[in-house]
């Protein structure tokens, strides 16, 4: 009988720095088993060597702005300034949600947590993003209704706030783009106060319209557009935490491409069981089994496969089963793969 190859690679964050450690598993043959080991260095979601002094800073901008902007919200009865500070609100969460995330990278995986804690951070933006539409559905309603029923607003409360609440979005904003914005948490709150700056820009012209005309409906018009603001930041949130949740190829991996790319390297006859799908932000995966021809060297066969994997599509992290096509072909019932999952590529 012929030979069968397997090569596994994990990643385990440890304090400071990244340890990775490649296993490779062997099966029983009545000729010979192989095995081998590679190591690499990368980062991945939010690791454990992000500067947090960033994050806190953007942190203590955005939460000291927000408990300003509810206080003068509620005196100047404005909508559009509560709704900016709810806004900033989930931009805070994210934040602190990502900074606990820092912590938990620092743990190895160990146990039954073999993965360890990585996408605690994806169920913290996806709660983040459901939070986001719910608060949106609740500005829209009564932005209509105050379109209906417009209420007396404090124009020039709301244009000074809104003003100073351009100048802090953008030194929160610096402050995060100097963290590790690889983690979908902080990458989120990132593009949130970008679009807490075109909703503060369109508060501040609301401001500016009641101060001037005394259109006051102009205030219920600024909040919608910050709801709809929301609704877009909170369904991208939603969307892209659960492609993670429900184990999809990342959005610019092409699982098809990828097996068709493998099938063309020489003496690859088959790639079926084709996997990508990603751990937590930044951290794509893939497993395959690949059929190669009887006379190949599958040792230099995978190699070659993992350095394609690695220098065309970025992916680090494989698990390729690697064997010889006649060994998959000794009965129906001794078939390795009796039922593979997803399209079979042959060369």
């Amino acid at each position: 009988m012929g030979e069968q190859c397997v090569s596994a690679k994990r990643s385990v964050m440890m304090v400071g720095e990244a340890e990775h450690e490649a296993a490779h598993m062997d099966h029983d043959h009545s000729h010979s088993g192989h095995s081998d080991k590679h190591g690499h260095s990368h980062e991945h979601g939010v690791s454990a060597d992000s500067d947090p002094r960033w994050l806190t800073i953007a942190l203590g901008l955005i939460v000291t702005f927000m408990l300003v902007e509810v206080v003068v919200g509620l005196l100047a009865n404005s909508l559009a300034l509560i709704s900016d500070a709810a806004h900033m609100l989930t931009d805070a969460a994210s934040i602190v949600l990502a900074m606990i995330a820092i912590r938990l990278a620092r743990r190895p995986a160990q146990g039954r947590y073999t993965y360890g804690f990585k996408r605690v951070e994806i169920l913290s933006a996806q709660a983040n993003g459901i939070t986001l539409l719910l608060l949106a559905a609740w500005f829209v309603y009564e932005g209509i209704n105050r379109l209906i029923n417009p209420p007396d607003v404090g124009g020039p409360l709301v244009l000074i706030t809104a003003l100073v609440g351009i100048v802090v979005n953008i030194a929160a904003a610096w402050s995060i783009s100097r963290a590790n914005r690889t983690s979908l948490n902080v990458e989120g709150a990132f593009q949130h106060i970008l679009n807490d700056l075109y909703a503060f820009i369109g508060t501040a012209i609301a401001g500016a319209v009641v101060w001037s005309t005394g259109f006051a409906r102009a205030d219920a018009i600024a909040a919608l557009v910050v709801a709809a603001l929301m609704i877009k930041s909170g369904w991208s949130l939603v969307r892209e935490s659960g492609r993670i949740f429900l184990e999809a190829a990342p959005a610019h991996l092409n699982p098809d491409a990828i097996g068709v790319r493998i099938v063309a390297i020489p003496q690859v006859t088959e790639v079926h069981d084709l996997h990508v799908w990603q751990i937590t932000s930044g951290q794509a995966s893939l497993s395959a089994h690949i059929l190669v021809d009887d006379a190949a060297d599958c040792h230099a066969i995978r190699s070659t496969i993992e350095r394609v994997l690695h220098d065309e599509f970025a992916l680090e992290h494989t698990t390729l089963q690697v064997d010889h096509s006649s060994d998959q072909q000794v009965s129906a019932d001794d078939t390795h793969c009796a039922e593979a999952h997803g399209p079979v590529h042959r060369s």
